[in-house]
């Protein structure tokens, strides 16, 4: 069953939906997250474009814009926890399978890239064995009655078409950011580049999963 809703999303809304399916996948133990644990999720400097200092102001406005449309939900504190937590609903309202939810996480997160970018990049969240199986992918979200991606007109220079999601403006992002492979770029070099950023990753991954360990801690411990 295909979803017809249109959604619009602001740039602050695609960064916290976007960390909440990205954290669902890759730190679930941690899953739902605490305001703390999003905030720092959101602002996290490795996969990100662009990068956003968020405040704990802005993340809890969009998170209630969210739930306004459908698209969070909010689990209240119980068994000795003093925050809510919160979780994303997207992937249910669009039906999304994990292929189509990937993609849209990275697209969310990253702005527009091509499908080798997006393969190399989802490894922690749906392994894609070509990049075949990603044009797979787009094709069926562009083609859906409300398109969900679009592709964009290759810039001079560029090799690949990249792709967008219609989930609303994205947030502009410097020229430098949004073009990661510089042209000329060798494969290997380029293998190196993906695996440092998986390893960023990692390493951000395991930083927002002890915040809301410390964060539950807390609440345990406090009186």
């Amino acid at each position: 069953m295909e979803a017809t809703t249109e959604i619009d999303l602001d740039p602050v809304q695609q960064r916290v939906l976007g960390a909440l399916l990205e954290k669902e996948r890759t730190v679930p133990d941690t899953y739902p997250m605490t305001l703390n644990g999003l905030r720092s999720a959101c602002n996290q400097s490795s996969g990100r474009v662009p990068v956003m200092q968020l405040s704990d102001t802005e993340v809890t406005e969009a998170l209630t814009e969210l739930r306004a449309m459908g698209l969070t939900r909010v689990i209240h504190p119980s068994h000795g926890a003093r925050q809510p937590k919160y979780r994303q609903v997207l992937d249910e309202v669009l039906h999304l399978d994990d292929a189509e939810r990937a993609v849209l996480t990275l697209l969310l997160l990253r702005g527009p890239q091509t499908p080798g970018e997006l393969r190399s990049r989802s490894e922690r969240l749906h392994p894609f064995a070509s990049v075949d199986e990603v044009d797979a992918v787009l094709a069926a979200l562009a083609g859906r009655t409300r398109p969900l991606v679009r592709e964009l007109e290759r810039r001079p220079g560029q090799k690949e078409a990249r792709w967008v999601h219609l989930l609303g403006q994205p947030p502009a992002a410097s020229p430098h950011a949004a073009t990661t492979a510089a042209a000329g770029e060798t494969p290997e070099l380029q293998r190196l580049r993906d695996e440092n950023e998986r390893l960023r990753q990692r390493v951000a991954d395991l930083e927002a999963e002890l915040a809301q360990v410390r964060q539950d801690l807390e609440d345990l411990t406090s009186p």
